[in-house]
């Protein structure tokens, strides 16, 4: 998968389309990432230890890695992620710019 936790990325698609976030948490097996306050739904909870009140709770739902793109870090803006081995590590490139995205 090309986007990792703390990845800034764009929705392009869906009832949340053009709102930026970072990405909270990745699930690679499901191709699915949680991106902080995007596809935000209501959880009905039971009173719980932690929770004593209960109640109706709003959270972010995994999203399709396929909705967002990564945003380049120098110019801002979407773009699609390539790799390439540098001094035998495999790394992110932008292709837009062609910078290396991973620090």
């Amino acid at each position: 998968m090309y986007i990792k936790s703390g990845d800034k990325v764009k929705v392009i698609t869906g009832k949340d389309k053009g709102k930026e976030g970072i990405i909270l948490k990745a699930f690679p097996k499901k191709d699915q990432v949680i991106v902080e306050s995007i596809n935000m739904v209501k959880k009905h909870q039971k009173p719980s230890q932690l929770n004593p009140q209960g109640g109706i709770i709003e959270m972010e739902a995994p999203v399709h890695v396929s909705n967002v793109m990564l945003i380049d870090a120098s110019t801002g803006e979407p773009t699609r992620v390539g790799y390439k081995v540098e001094d035998g590590k495999k790394v992110r490139i932008s292709k837009k710019t062609g910078e290396v995205l991973d620090k």
